[in-house]
């Protein structure tokens, strides 16, 4: 790439991330790509400086999912071992899914939290959506903490049943550093969660 392409870094005061820059003008898209879930769009955009390029994204899942901390007790969250394709190999994290047509966030995180770990709660908390790879990818998660659990199984769709793990919550450093706590959502629902609860008191900051 010549010199009168390079693009350098602009650097900015945090008072300036307040103004909207304007976005690429999207000059063609086209779908390159589809499976079964998802289809792969190319974009040819320009850029308000004046520059074009083609970008890739992923169309499809786009409603919605959620990710839930549940807590067993005061000092105890619950874990799910599920396997997981994309590395094949089993991970642990935290019960989710998708959001079905009808169903909001929180009416979704309580029943993927029954269908996964056979708890319903009484109290959920919303701590902050997410989003997923944003630079190919549009669908976003909301991450919510459960509370005042009861026991309540519902059938899902998994195909085998799910270990459930309790794990004591004055270990959360030993499960950051296990090689099956690699999804990058659970780790950041669980220093979501360990924020929310350290600002409520129920744990020392």
């Amino acid at each position: 790439m010549s010199d009168s392409h390079k693009c350098n870094p602009v650097h900015l005061s945090v008072d300036a991330l307040a103004q909207d820059k304007v976005k690429p003008t999207i000059l063609k898209a086209e779908i390159v790509a589809e499976s079964r879930l998802f289809k792969v769009e190319s974009l040819h955009l320009q850029f308000s400086n004046g520059e074009e390029r083609v970008y890739e994204r992923m169309r499809g899942g786009n409603r919605g999912a959620v990710m839930v901390v549940p807590l067993l007790d005061a000092h105890t969250l619950l874990l799910v071992r599920e396997y997981a394709a994309g590395t094949h190999s089993y991970e642990l994290g935290f019960p989710k899914g998708l959001i079905d047509p009808g169903e909001n966030a929180f009416e979704a995180g309580n029943r993927e939290l029954m269908e996964e770990a056979g708890f319903g709660a009484r109290d959920l908390v919303s701590l902050k959506q997410v989003s997923l790879a944003p630079g190919y990818f549009s669908s976003r998660m909301d991450i919510l903490l459960a509370r005042e659990l009861y026991p309540e199984l519902r059938v899902g769709d998994e195909p085998e049943p799910l270990e459930v793990i309790p794990w004591p919550l004055d270990q959360i450093d030993e499960l950051l550093a296990r090689p099956d706590f690699t999804e990058s959502r659970s780790i950041s629902a669980l220093l979501l969660a360990r924020k929310w609860l350290a600002e409520q008191g129920n744990e020392r900051p």
